[in-house]
C-alpha cells in the first residue's frame, strides 16, 4: 500500500462526505445519495478483523494458501456487498479496496497495512459523522 493509510483514509471520506453534501446542495431530485452507514462499514471491518488477529499469530512472511484463500474470501465478499448498494459501493470503491486486497498477494505485511487502512477508513467514517442504518 502507497502512502500513509491514514491520511489515505481521511481523504477518501472526506471526499464521500463532501460528494453527499454537495449533492444535496446542488438540489439534485431522484435517486438519493448517501455515505454509506456505519452498520455496512463495521461488517467490513468484522471480516478484517478476524483476518487480522489470525495474521498477527501467523509466523513468518509469506502467508499460508489458507491464510491467502481468507483473503480471496474477504475480496469476494466486498464485492458482495458492493452489488447490494450504491453507497457501499461507492465507499469501495473510492477507497480501492478490491485493489488493495489484491496488492496483499501472499504478504503478512500488506495484510496488516490492509487491516490498518480499514480500521483507519472506519474511525474517520465515525469522525466525520458517519450514521447508522
Amino acid at each position: 500500500m502507497e502512502g500513509n493509510y491514514v491520511e489515505r483514509a481521511e481523504e477518501v471520506i472526506t471526499k464521500l462526505v463532501d460528494e453527499v453534501n454537495n449533492y444535496y446542495k446542488n438540489g439534485k431530485k431522484g435517486e438519493r445519495k448517501e455515505l454509506v452507514t456505519t452498520s455496512k462499514i463495521r461488517n467490513i471491518l468484522s471480516m478484517v478483523s478476524d483476518l487480522y488477529n489470525d495474521t498477527q499469530r501467523f509466523k513468518g512472511e509469506e502467508l499460508s494458501d489458507e491464510m491467502y484463500m481468507r483473503t480471496q474470501y474477504l475480496k469476494m465478499r466486498m464485492a458482495y456487498e458492493a452489488g447490494r448498494d450504491n453507497a457501499t459501493r461507492d465507499f469501495i470503491n473510492k477507497a480501492k479496496l478490491i485493489d488493495e486486497i489484491n496488492n496483499v498477494k501472499k504478504s503478512k505485511s500488506a495484510l496488516l497495512n490492509f487491516c490498518h487502512y480499514v480500521e483507519a477508513l472506519v474511525a474517520y467514517h465515525k469522525f466525520y459523522g458517519g450514521k447508522e442504518n
